[in-house]
């Protein structure tokens, strides 16, 4: 689910306030893979390059990941 919620701000060029919201529901239940995690740091990376622009106001931080065992 993260990669395609993090394909699909690559496509529009925005990390919509929803999808960051899933994306962080998603880390905090550990129902993420390697690639999920992989998806993710491009994506973090876009952002800081000004690729991808975020909704949200606030300051981006890294959500707690909970992968106890990644799939």
């Amino acid at each position: 689910m993260i990669s395609s919620l993090v394909e699909s701000a690559f496509q529009t060029g925005c990390l919509s306030v929803e999808s960051e919201g899933l994306i962080r529901q998603v880390l905090a239940v550990g129902g993420c893979r390697s690639t999920d995690l992989q998806a993710l740091e491009k994506l973090y990376d876009a952002i800081k390059l000004g690729h991808i622009r975020r909704e949200a106001r606030q300051s981006l931080q890294m959500p707690s990941i909970k992968c106890p065992t990644i799939r």
